[in-house]
């Protein structure tokens, strides 16, 4: 290499280094055009690309490079990481494994990796990705945040917030670890050290919009609204088009009875949102504030996440807060009905698993379905169970080729309002004299079911009663019972039980 190159190539480190990509680029080039084949002048024009955000060019870029000289595993890294921006992760790891096998102690890389495995949902390989490149390197901040986060998703918030501790003593002023100690604080329902959090992510970046939307979340989660709506305004106002932060808005002035505000905040995030899961829940919102017509069932985005979140403490609030019966009630209600020896029995909607305690002794093979991975998380260390099933419950029990002796489905229809499917798929999978269990939130409307403002479906006697006769079932018990307390006052359901004619 020519001094002249050498001199012009430092220069453009130097450039890079100060972030001024520009002028690093433009000495770059000038490098190439003497020397179009000058590996570190490509390699570092695919590192600037992928800084700016253009990964395809970085990819082409680093190929480049890595074809001139292919024993650099910095290139191979680099190449890794910019496929994972496309979303290329198998062509990802591939890139990383190489690198790695060229340089077996690049912590970077083995960083890098754990990521790639991470956004594949492969947890526990990424888990052990992260702790090959601390081992390499203990002061590797990023690594020490990248496996606090995977242990988020794992629900290992315990363990995630050692890691972010630990990461804080290293850059103490990083937000965006602060910001993921306070998302796992807030997880841990720990709702005043989590707003302390966001307050310092806030102090060292103003403009965080998703710390003042969570701040706003825990805010609304102690009744304290007023500030709550006041943290949601402040996002909006950042990033007016910031849809989580103007459906938590929105379901903020709903709890405080402000229903016109609250269906203007709801319309608004519609008018943002480019999701269809997204706006699934927000049109779901408005269909429960008489905004627009009734929807057949809860979206399955919105179950899945509303029951994620309650998964940890679930029971508890059910049970401690809002005096939950069903389980019970149910429970008792089908028993004076199945048959004396053991069967084959279906837990719809099981959740964590609150029924399997009342079903087990009786069956010889008890099955659970539920829409959230995390409440199934629940019900599997009950080890009641034995299969549980991630799905929608018609679409499951259509594929279905054995029969139920009992079906059972505590406060499952509460997210369902068109129960027609739902009952055509049990029948297709019960026998003459299987039983069909289930509770419903009662209304005495003429309509055959209701969206109620609190986002859950009631259904009428009339109703039930029409579908198990088109259904081929027999109604042998009903009762109208107290489900469970809604801020204070008390929820009435029908308590059903029906036999297979």
């Amino acid at each position: 290499m020519s001094a002249q190159i050498s001199n012009i190539l430092q220069q453009a480190i130097s450039h890079h280094q100060q972030g001024k990509l520009a002028a690093a680029e433009a000495l770059y080039l000038q490098v190439l055009q003497t020397q179009p084949e000058h590996f570190d002048a490509l390699q570092l024009l695919g590192v600037i690309a992928k800084q700016r955000g253009d990964a395809a060019l970085a990819v082409t870029r680093l190929r480049q490079a890595i074809a001139i000289d292919a024993q650099q595993a910095i290139a191979h890294g680099n190449l890794g990481t910019a496929l994972q921006d496309l979303g290329l992760s198998q062509e990802a790891l591939a890139s990383y494994d190489m690198a790695l096998q060229l340089k077996p102690d690049y912590a970077m890389a083995w960083n890098n990796r754990g990521n790639t495995l991470r956004s594949m949902g492969k947890l526990p390989a990424a888990l052990h990705n992260y702790d090959k490149a601390l081992r390499l390197n203990p002061r590797y901040t990023e690594a020490l945040l990248n496996r606090g986060i995977a242990q988020q998703e794992m629900d290992e918030h315990q363990q995630a917030l050692q890691d972010f501790d630990e990461a804080l003593t290293l850059t103490p002023q990083d937000a965006a670890i602060h910001f993921a100690r306070a998302f796992s604080l807030q997880c841990l329902r720990l709702y005043e050290d989590a707003i302390a959090g966001y307050e310092v992510v806030l102090h060292l970046q103003a403009g965080h919009t998703q710390a003042l939307c969570n701040r706003g979340i825990c805010l609304q989660k102690m009744q304290q609204f007023s500030a709550a709506v006041e943290s949601f305004e402040r996002a909006i106002k950042i990033k007016p088009d910031y849809v989580k932060a103007h459906l938590q808005y929105g379901n903020t002035l709903r709890q405080m009875g402000r229903d016109d505000a609250a269906i203007a905040a709801y319309q608004t995030a519609s008018n943002h949102c480019n999701d269809d899961a997204e706006l699934a829940q927000i049109n779901y919102a408005l269909a429960a504030m008489g905004v627009i017509d009734t929807p057949a069932m809860s979206p399955a985005v919105y179950i899945a996440d509303l029951f994620d979140q309650y998964a940890t403490h679930f029971d508890e609030h059910l049970l401690e807060v809002l005096h939950y019966q069903i389980p019970a009630l149910l429970s008792k209600a089908v028993s004076k009905h199945v048959k004396a020896e053991p069967g084959n029995y279906l837990d719809l909607g099981c959740g964590t698993g609150l029924c399997a305690a009342y079903l087990r002794p009786k069956a010889s093979k008890l099955t659970g379905i539920d829409l959230s991975e995390k409440m199934l998380g629940q019900a599997r260390k009950t080890g009641l169970y034995d299969e549980l099933h991630c799905a929608e419950i018609s679409d499951w029990l259509q594929l279905q080729d054995q029969d139920f002796d009992l079906i059972i489905a505590a406060d499952v229809f509460v997210y369902i309002g068109d129960l027609n499917q739902v009952f055509a798929a049990a029948s297709r999978v019960m026998q003459a004299e299987a039983v069909f269990g289930f509770s419903v939130e009662t209304t005495h409307e003429s309509a055959d079911y209701i969206l109620r403002s609190s986002q859950r479906y009631a259904h009428s006697y009339a109703y039930l009663q029409r579908l198990a006769q088109l259904h081929g079932f027999q109604i042998v018990e009903a009762s109208q019972e107290i489900a469970r307390q809604d801020k204070g006052e008390d929820v009435h359901a029908h308590i059903l039980v029906m036999i297979k004619t």
